[in-house]
C-alpha cells in the first residue's frame, strides 16, 4: 500500500536515512502532502554505521528534535538497550544523552511511525530532477515515472557517485549492498553546483559468539537512564552491558606494515575524512607514540550476535582486517562477519544554501543531511527536519523557519555550514556554541517546543505534557523561591553556607554543588510533593540561574548585530576595501545579515565596518 506513483504532491523528500525520514514527517506536520522516494522501504530506519544515538552535542541535537516533535528521540528509545550520560562529572551544559540502540528495533519503529501516519513510501531510484521557471517542480525515476511537486528535499546520503574502498579494491555503492546515485549526481553538476568529495569509513562487524567476553573490560549503563525524547516514561527493551578492548603494539606494527595497501594512505581516495572519527590508520600514524587505542564492543541488538568494534575503522585489505582484530585481547579467535570499508561520494558546498537550507540557485530544492557536508545521524535528523518544514512552509506562503545560534544546536549548524562551508565532514560539539550554557540537552522543550506548536508541527499530545511539566516546574520554582532560612538555619539542616547572616533561598541552595535530590529532600521536607524529575530540572536551573543574565546581555548583543539587514543585490566585487578573498566569499554565501557576515571565515572589523555603512546607505537610497 505504499508502493505509489504517477501522482503529484506538496513536497518529495529523496532518501529514506535519517534526514529523509524526518523531513518527510515534518512536512507532513505542517499539513501538505508529502511522500518519499527511497530505494527499499524495509530500509528506512537503517542505521549504517554505529548502532548508537546521541552523545555530547549529538544528543542536544536528538533532545531538539524531540522538542519539535521529531522521529530520532523516540524511536531511538524505543530501541535503546544501553543508556550512559556523556560528561556526567561535568555540568548539564556539557552532558550528553546517548544510547546504544538495536538495529532492528530502530529500525522496525522509523517504520511503524511512517506506516502508523499513512506517508506515501514510493520505492525507486530518482536520477533526475523536472525544473521550471527557476524552480523544481518535480522528479523523474529510473523506470521514466515523473512525480510532481512544488518543493523537493535531496537527503542522498553517501549515495552520490558513491565509491566504496576496501585494500585495493573499488566499487561504486552507495553503502554495502546498495547502488550509487549515479544520474541524480551528473544532473546536480549540470546545474553548476559546487561539489567536491568526502569520505568516511567503518570497522569489521564481528561475531559476538567468537568473543571471548571475559578477557575484556565490561562497561555497563546508567542505572538511572536518560532518555533521548521528553515522552517516553523509562527503557522499553532489555538492558545491556557493552565491552571494551584495546589495540596493541602488535596491531600498529601490523598497521604500519600495511599502510600502502589501504585505500586512504594509497592514494585512491581524494576526499577527506572526519578528523574526530579517524581510521584506525589514522590513529597510529597521527598518535604514533601510543602503543594502543581503546575500542568499545558495541553489540547490535538483542537477538542478533554482530558486534561493533567502535574504533578500528579502517579500509585495509581482509587478511590485514583480520590479523587487526585477533592481535586484542578477547579477540584472538573472532570471527568477522563484514568487512570494514571507506566509501567516497560527492557533497554540496554548503554555502550554497540559504539558512533555509534551499539551493540559491534554484528555487524550491532543499538539501539535508551528509549531501551537506556533515557526518551523523544527529546531524542529518536535525538538517532534515529543518528542510522538511521549510519545503513545507514555502509550499504554504508562509515565513521561512530559522533556528537563531542562541535558540538551538541545530542553529548553529546550520549557520556554520551556510556561513563557513566544510573542509572535512561537520560533526557537531557544544564548543561550537557560543551560548551552550542557554543550549542544554534537559531544557531543549522549554527552547523550543513553545516555537514548533506555533508552527502548528507540535502535536496536541507533546504540547499537553509540555505543559504539565512546566506547570510542575512554575510550582515547584514558587515553592524554592518562597522559602528563605538564615545561615544558622541551614546548618540545622545540615547545609553548610559562609555565616554571613544573609537569608538565602531554597532555591539559591539547590545551586550548591552538594545538594543532590536527595539530599535537598532530607534537607527541606517541603519538598516531598515535588516529583523527582520537577526537582532535577529545578536544580539544573539554580545551578545555571546567575550565568544566564549576563548571557541574556551577550545575546541582545548578538541579535542586534544579527538583526542588521543585508541587501540581496549588494555587489561585493565593487567594494573597495575589500580583499579579493572577502569579496569571492561574501558574492557566495550572500549572508543574510550583518552578524552572519561578521561570521565568514577571514572577516576584519575594518571589512565588517565598510559592509555596514553600504548596506546603511542602500537602505537611503531605497
Amino acid at each position: 500500500m505504499f508502493h505509489v506513483k504517477h501522482l503529484d504532491y506538496d513536497v518529495v523528500v529523496v532518501g529514506g536515512g535519517h534526514a529523509g525520514t524526518e523531513a518527510v514527517l515534518a512536512a507532513e506536520r505542517l499539513g501538505v502532502r508529502a511522500a518519499l522516494v527511497t530505494h527499499r522501504f524495509d530500509r528506512l530506519g537503517e542505521m549504517s554505521c554505529n548502532p548508537a544515538i546521541g552523545g555530547v552535542g549529538k544528543g542536544h541535537i536528538v533532545r531538539e528534535i524531540d522538542a519539535l516533535d521529531g522521529l530520532m528521540g523516540w524511536a531511538a528509545d524505543q530501541a535503546g538497550i544501553q543508556y550512559r550520560l556523556l560528561n556526567r562529572r561535568k555540568g548539564p551544559a556539557a552532558q550528553g544523552p546517548r544510547t546504544q540502540a538495536d538495529r532492528a528495533l530502530y529500525r522496525a519503529a522509523v517504520q511503524c511511525a511512517l506506516r502508523t501516519r499513512g506517508t506515501p513510501v514510493i520505492e525507486g531510484e530518482v536520477v533526475d530532477l523536472i525544473a521550471e521557471q527557476g524552480a523544481v517542480r518535480g522528479v523523474v525515476l529510473r523506470d521514466q515515472a515523473e512525480v510532481g511537486c512544488r518543493a523537493v528535499v535531496l537527503t542522498t546520503g553517501t549515495f552520490l557517485r558513491g565509491m566504496i574502498h576496501l585494500g585495493d579494491q573499488r566499487w561504486p555503492a552507495g553503502r554495502v549492498d546498495d547502488p550509487a546515485a549515479e544520474l541524480l549526481a551528473q544532473r546536480l553538476e549540470s546545474l553548476g553546483l559546487p561539489l567536491g568529495r568526502l569520505k568516511t569509513g567503518t570497522p569489521p562487524r564481528l561475531d559476538g559468539r567468537s568473543i571471548d567476553w571475559s578477557k575484556v573490560e565490561t562497561q555497563p549503563g546508567d542505572s538511572d537512564p536518560e532518555l533521548l525524547s521528553f515522552l517516553t516514561a523509562g527503557p522499553i527493551p532489555r538492558q545491556i552491558a557493552c565491552g571494551i578492548t584495546h589495540t596493541t603494539p602488535s596491531s600498529h606494527d601490523l598497521i604500519r606494515r600495511n599502510l600502502e595497501r589501504s585505500a586512504m594512505f594509497g592514494g585512491q581516495i581524494e576526499g577527506r575524512g572526519p578528523r574526530y572519527c579517524p581510521s584506525i590508520e589514522d590513529k597510529v600514524v597521527r598518535f604514533g607514540e601510543r602503543e594502543s587505542h581503546q575500542v568499545f564492543l558495541e553489540p547490535e541488538g538483542l537477538t542478533d550476535c554482530t558486534v561493533y568494534p567502535n574504533g578500528i575503522s579502517t579500509s585495509l585489505p581482509a587478511d590485514v582486517q583480520e590479523g587487526i582484530v585477533r592481535s586484542m585481547q578477547g579477540l584472538e579467535n573472532a570471527k568477522i562477519l563484514r568487512l570494514g570499508y571507506a566509501i567516497e561520494y560527492d557533497y554540496i558546498d554548503p554555502r550554497a544554501l540559504t539558512p533555509t537550507l534551499e539551493l540559491k540557485a534554484l528555487g524550491c530544492l532543499f538539501f539535508a543531511g551528509q549531501i551537506n557536508g556533515t557526518t551523523g545521524y544527529e546531524e542529518a535528523a536535525g538538517q532534515g527536519l529543518v528542510a522538511g518544514l521549510n519545503a513545507a512552509a514555502k509550499v504554504l506562503g508562509r515565513e521561512p523557519v530559522i533556528l537563531n545560534r542562541e535558540d538551538a544546536y541545530i542553529g548553529v549548524m546550520i549557520d556554520d555550514l551556510v556561513t563557513l562551508g566544510v573542509t572535512e565532514p561537520y560533526r557537531m560539539f557544544t564548543s561550537r556554541a557560543e551560548f551552550r550554557l542557554k543550549l542544554r540537552a534537559d531544557n531543549a522543550d522549554q527552547r523550543l517546543t513553545p516555537l514548533g506548536r506555533d508552527l502548528g508541527a507540535v502535536s496536541d499530545k507533546r504540547f499537553q505534557a509540555f505543559a504539565r511539566k512546566m506547570e510542575n516546574l512554575d510550582t515547584a520554582r514558587a515553592l524554592a523561591e518562597g522559602i528563605e532560612i538564615t545561615p544558622p538555619e541551614a546548618a540545622v539542616r545540615g547545609v553548610t553556607v559562609n555565616q554571613d547572616g544573609a537569608r538565602r533561598s531554597l532555591l539559591r541552595l539547590l545551586a550548591l554543588p552538594e545538594i543532590d535530590t536527595d539530599r535537598a529532600r532530607m534537607a527541606f521536607p517541603e519538598l516531598a510533593d515535588v516529583d523527582e524529575a520537577t526537582l532535577r530540572q529545578l536544580r539544573r536551573e539554580a545551578v545555571y540561574e546567575p550565568y544566564m543574565a549576563r548571557q541574556a546581555q551577550e545575546i541582545e548583543q548578538l541579535r542586534r548585530d544579527e538583526n542588521v539587514p543585508l541587501p540581496d543585490a549588494m555587489d561585493y566585487t565593487a567594494m573597495p576595501g575589500l580583499s579579493n578573498e572577502l569579496r569571492g566569499k561574501l558574492s557566495l554565501i550572500r549572508p543574510r545579515t550583518l552578524g552572519q557576515a561578521g561570521r565568514i571565515e577571514g572577516m576584519t572589523p575594518a571589512a565588517l565596518t565598510l559592509i555596514l555603512m553600504r548596506a546603511r546607505q542602500a537602505r537611503m537610497v531605497s
